[in-house]
């Protein structure tokens, strides 16, 4: 302690015009005669320079700015730079960011339910579940809908499932609607006064475009998480054995347990995905998170209000979960692409058109596939009875085969199966 406050009092009297040396504790000795003038002169030209050093870097920093405003920087002879766009998210709007979270928060909700056992589970007592969820609109409903994941709700009775408002109130649905096989839910609230969200049309969200995530993880309400789009289409993801429509949208923000449900929002405030999953090994956010894109939970939810269920399309095959690149080049394929079939069930509509084992099927009508999650995809959204066309690799050679679609509903649900 003695020795800090001699520091602090040799630095105190280093300050001072008096010079002299305090217990050899650092202050320099008072210069001899005449040395001030020639120190005083190499000061004045270091104190030039640094002056002239700091000039050109304000100079310099003018210019580059002129430059990012103006639009007249180029990265390559003839290419000029567009000027900043901060509404489709270009650069790290703020204000816009406080814009759409007044805007949305009203319409994000907290979801907690209690699910029975399910079916052959070790215990039999209900499980608690917690989650999120946003308020929209669909054409012929009464009041508005809040939608969520399925594994949130699950099979719950209206009157076990309590949604919070984001003023606090806490209110239940007169109505559940859920699809296990996209993972969505519907709860009907049947009070038209509640601000309602906007869905997005999700063909048009791109990668790199700024989102903003809201939910309640672990439990913290309102809770809002910002990032880019990382990636669009994204289905080679395991999510269990019921949840078989997989085209999500890959983000980096932030998603927690509890944030099951909430929206996934762009920068002119609507919807753009209904958040789901992450990829994770300790089971919290590693900044690869899922959303169910707003136009795949247009079209589930507008059947399930219609018909009380979804119609989906299938062939009848089961599918590998993946094309290994050795595999590809062993079959005559150039490239990974398309879906390899395993095994042709009987008495389906893939066994009728006369598929393989071993066929990769390339293309169904104008739509060129990337994997096996595409093909079930395409063929799930396609009503029974219509007939397409396919283009299938076969013998080191394309050809096409004609199937008419069948109907989903009523079959056993294998793994990969379209």
């Amino acid at each position: 302690m003695r020795s800090f406050a001699r520091r602090v009092l040799a630095r105190r009297e280093c300050g001072r015009v008096k010079w002299k040396r305090l217990n050899g504790l650092g202050c320099p000795k008072r210069p001899a005669p005449g040395q001030f003038s020639l120190k005083a002169d190499v000061m004045r030209r270091q104190l030039l320079l640094v002056v002239g050093f700091m000039a050109c870097s304000f100079l310099g920093g003018l210019a580059a700015e002129s430059l990012v405003r103006g639009g007249s920087a180029s990265a390559e002879p003839g290419r000029v730079l567009a000027p900043m766009d901060t509404t489709n998210g270009a650069g790290l709007p703020h204000d816009r960011f406080q814009a759409v979270i007044q805007q949305i928060s009203r319409s994000v909700v907290a979801v907690d339910a209690v699910k029975p056992a399910s079916p052959g589970a070790s215990k039999s007592d209900p499980v608690e579940e917690s989650g999120s969820g946003v308020i929209v609109k669909f054409p012929g409903t009464n009041g508005v809908v809040v939608v969520t994941n399925y594994h949130v709700v699950g099979a719950a009775s209206p009157g076990k499932v309590y949604v919070t408002l984001s003023d606090g109130r806490i209110v239940q649905p007169a109505r559940i609607w859920g699809d296990p096989e996209s993972d969505l839910s519907l709860l009907n609230i049947d009070d038209t006064s509640l601000p309602a969200a906007e869905l997005a049309d999700s063909a048009r969200v791109k990668r790199g475009q700024w989102v903003l995530a809201f939910g309640s993880p672990f439990g913290l309400n309102q809770t809002v998480t910002h990032g880019i789009i990382s990636a669009t289409d994204r289905g080679q993801i395991s999510l269990g054995s019921t949840i078989r429509i997989k085209e999500f949208l890959q983000t980096d923000a932030a998603i927690n347990p509890g944030s099951s449900g909430g929206p996934l929002v762009d920068l002119d405030g609507r919807v753009v995905g209904i958040n789901t999953a992450i990829a994770s090994k300790s089971g919290n956010n590693s900044g690869v998170s899922f959303s169910i894109p707003a136009n795949l939970v247009k079209r589930i939810g507008s059947q399930l209000i219609e018909k009380g269920a979804v119609t989906r399309g299938y062939l009848g095959v089961q599918l590998a979960s993946a094309i290994e690149p050795a595999e590809a080049l062993r079959l005559g394929l150039n490239r990974v692409s398309g879906a390899l079939v395993e095994i042709v069930h009987p008495n389906t509509p893939a066994a009728a058109a006369g598929f393989r084992v071993g066929d990769v099927v390339l293309r169904i009508e104008d739509v060129d596939l990337r994997d096996e999650n595409h093909l079930i995809n395409v063929v799930s959204a396609l009503p029974p009875g219509q007939k397409v066309k396919l283009t299938v690799w076969r013998d080191r050679k394309a050809l096409e085969v004609e199937v008419v679609v069948g109907d989903h509903g009523g079959q056993k649900v294998r793994a990969n199966k379209p």
